[in-house]
């Protein structure tokens, strides 16, 4: 698979001055982190689930959490369970398709509520489990966490297939401010005993609000709520270091998209809109409150989050869009990079327009060469909007 497979080869060629790598679930954990974009969570209730996991890598979803958790009722766990297995089944199946109609799939995960289940689910998914990448493991502490993690090695040993684990830090504690510290460096020392096998930690941002009772509108993003701002930054702080000790963390979900009532102006300025179509490009973001979400992305990339948990179809295409690297990003780090940069010094942008100081930058450019590997290069006359664009109308 790969980003921006889904459109025609031709419109691709055109948009990237470097292509997306193809990559698959037997690739390095290094790169599929990266890969994660965004991921895509699913009802695991839902009947027609093997279906609707291809049809949305047709529109270019690569990664997908089937939830059994906080999105379907307590008293649905069993049956969702028995879904999960007839419906990994029937995506074995249609995977062996021969020649090129065999579909590509996602990297999917399953999201538990207790560690018994990921024992319990990969013994019954039998020959399936190739289909599997991993568990995303809910509202994770040292003590929590080394339950699941043990599972999981329990049960990649029974399977003899690698199994990541996506821990998401949601919990109450980790918020209070008494015992942030405190859980933050228990989570940094269960992450790290496993740390071939933890993929990303992802940010449960709804549960943070639920402890104060707030929910943000869709005209402020997670950083607009300072106690959850806080909180993101104290976690990329402590576990997305740039140093060799850090995960890839990524960003916190987007809950709206269908019209709502607006208090502020759009956030969406027009400028990039004002070729061909594009304008109604912008009108539709708006009326589905997607500029709120455009806006977080590029928050998130700034506050060292990457990917980001999704619970809509409509979000994938902007997720997608703004983790392209731009030629003027590509350019900048290829030039810190070069071997002969390598004592340090300061030299001006090749687009003339800032400084690149050679040490202080260097982890920076190591994380965009990074991401151009996965996303692509866009090419110089290329923007966001091109991007944004190719992804929703394909």
């Amino acid at each position: 698979m790969r980003h921006f497979g889904h459109i025609a080869p031709a419109t691709r060629e055109g948009l990237f001055f470097r292509e997306p790598c193809d990559f698959s679930a037997r690739s390095p954990a290094r790169l599929l982190s990266v890969a994660l974009g965004a991921t895509l969570y699913s009802p695991a209730t839902r009947p027609a689930l093997a279906d609707d996991v291809l049809k949305q890598a047709g529109r270019g979803v690569v990664s997908m959490v089937l939830c059994l958790e906080d999105s379907i009722d307590d008293a649905e766990v069993v049956a969702a369970e028995a879904n999960l297995i007839r419906q990994f089944a029937a995506l074995a199946a249609r995977s062996e398709s021969p020649g090129p109609t065999a579909p590509d799939v996602p990297l999917l995960f399953i999201r538990v509520r207790e560690p018994a289940q990921i024992t319990d689910l990969v013994e019954r998914l039998g020959d399936a489990v190739r289909m599997l990448s991993g568990f995303v493991l809910p509202k994770f502490t040292e003590e929590r966490g080394a339950l699941f993690l043990e599972a999981l090695a329990e049960a990649e040993t029974a399977c003899g297939q690698r199994l990541f684990a996506m821990p998401v830090l949601e919990s109450p504690e980790l918020l209070h401010l008494e015992t942030r510290a405190e859980i933050l460096q228990g989570i940094a020392r269960s992450v790290d005993k496993y740390r071939d096998r933890v993929l990303a930690l992802r940010l449960g941002v709804t549960d943070f609000c639920s402890a104060y009772g707030l929910r943000r509108s869709p005209d402020m993003t997670a950083y607009d709520v300072q106690i959850v701002g806080s909180v993101i930054a104290d976690v990329v702080n402590v576990l997305g270091r740039a140093d060799g000790t850090g995960f890839t963390i990524t960003g916190p979900v987007w809950e709206y998209f269908r019209r709502q009532e607006r208090m502020f102006k759009p956030q969406l300025r027009r400028s990039p809109f004002l070729e061909g179509r594009a304008e109604e490009l912008r009108t539709a973001l708006i009326e589905h409150d997607l500029d709120g979400l455009l806006r977080e992305i590029e928050l998130d990339r700034a506050n060292g989050l990457l990917g980001k948990t999704c619970i809509h179809p409509s979000h994938v295409a902007p997720v997608h869009a703004l983790s392209v690297v731009s030629h003027e990003e590509f350019t900048d780090a290829q030039d810190i990079l070069r071997p002969e940069r390598g004592g340090g010094g300061v030299l001006r942008s090749a687009y003339t327009n800032k400084m690149n100081e050679v040490k202080p930058h260097r982890a920076w450019a190591e994380r965009t060469l990074q991401r151009a590997e996965v996303f692509g290069v866009a090419r110089e006359d290329v923007g966001f909007v091109d991007l944004l664009a190719a992804g929703l109308t394909n």
